[in-house]
């Protein structure tokens, strides 16, 4: 299932996952921010052909992509939905780029961020998924400690 909406003006972005994730993450989104655009999710499917897959990677990255370049944000570094988004890497230098580690934190960032060059957005989507993850009691009782 491809998740897409078109708008020109900002850097696009594709959500490449296992199965649903993406999709699910971009409709989490648009729930808390509003309808989105310029996006697209896309899933991996161990069933799929990985040379089919890279060619609708591709195509939907060509169709999204307005000039201001391309954030691909995937699963996890090393997984399949990555290694095909490295490809992009090389057939588009500077306009594309791979952030991994996708959660929440990060795609809402990166919605209200798209204004940015594409290095800068990246580094924003880094940085907002690494402060999205917290250890809930660690966090608590440091702070209890603190005003206690």
């Amino acid at each position: 299932m491809d998740v897409e909406t078109v708008f020109e003006g900002s850097i696009s972005v594709i959500i490449v996952t296992h199965g649903d994730f993406g999709a699910s993450l971009l409709k989490s989104a648009e729930l808390i921010l509003g309808p989105q655009t310029d996006c697209a999710a896309l899933v991996v499917d161990a069933t799929q052909d990985v040379s089919a897959t890279v060619a609708r990677l591709r195509e939907m990255a060509e169709r999204v992509d307005h000039g201001r370049g391309v954030l691909l944000l995937t699963d996890m570094f090393g997984g399949t939905p990555t290694n095909l988004c490295l490809s992009l890497l090389s057939v588009a230098p500077g306009n594309v780029e791979v952030v991994t580690g996708v959660n929440l934190p990060m795609v809402l960032r990166v919605f209200g961020q798209r204004h940015l060059s594409l290095p800068e957005l990246a580094n924003e989507a880094k940085e907002a998924g690494v402060k999205g993850i917290v250890v809930a009691g660690e966090m608590l009782r440091t702070r209890a400690k603190e005003k206690g």
